[in-house]
């Protein structure tokens, strides 16, 4: 599970040109620290997001979703 977030979190950063907070916020970690610990800092935010959408039950929802 943990390599699936880490490889969703470098797509969000590298490939992805959606523009989102989460990845806005996870390009100015990667100004600040690094590449690599920026990824693992996304992979722990999506983590963070889908266990709280598991624990309500809620779907995801991009218009109202921030970092």
């Amino acid at each position: 599970m943990r390599s699936l977030l880490y490889e969703a979190a470098v797509v969000i950063l590298t490939r992805s040109r959606a523009d989102s907070d989460l990845r806005s916020w996870g390009m100015r970690l990667r100004e600040k620290i690094g590449f690599k610990r920026s990824a693992i800092a996304v992979a722990r935010k999506l983590a963070v997001i889908m266990h709280a959408m598991l624990r309500s039950g809620e779907l995801f929802n991009r218009a109202t979703a921030t970092v």
